[in-house]
């Protein structure tokens, strides 16, 4: 994730608003669209709610227009709202033992930033 995106918002509950007035969008209007009452998003936006579960947030990102680097951050920033890993990511890493494995090895030795961000660019390389 580009952490100087997601450094540019407060929190998850910032971030949506932020989208939605971007897109000229009432609080209403999205609400009606994710199939939740104004009072619910509003209270999500303001920080007193819990981000959305991993389908209602799929379907904001598409209400809200995102790019696939805004829906990351979003992504992440929901998962720490909710001090968890982004809700994107525990179905992938349930299902791939050498996921929890690599992570695992990561921590025991400690792996920093900028290993990280070299596994990351050597992974987008090959997709080339």
């Amino acid at each position: 994730m580009n952490r100087n995106m997601r450094d540019n918002y407060l929190n998850f509950g910032d971030f949506i608003t932020k989208k939605r007035e971007e897109k000229q969008k009432t609080l209403r209007e999205v609400a009606k669209l994710l199939g939740i009452s104004a009072p619910y998003l509003s209270d999500v936006e303001k920080d007193r709610r819990n981000p959305f579960d991993l389908e209602k947030l799929d379907l904001l990102a598409d209400v809200l227009l995102l790019s696939e680097e805004e829906k990351r951050v979003m992504l992440d920033l929901a998962g720490r709202r909710r001090n968890e890993v982004a809700p994107d990511l525990p179905n992938y890493i349930m299902e791939n033992d050498y996921v929890s494995a690599a992570l695992r090895t990561a921590r025991d030795l400690d792996a920093g930033e900028e290993e990280w961000l070299k596994f990351v660019e050597d992974l987008k390389e090959r997709k080339g």
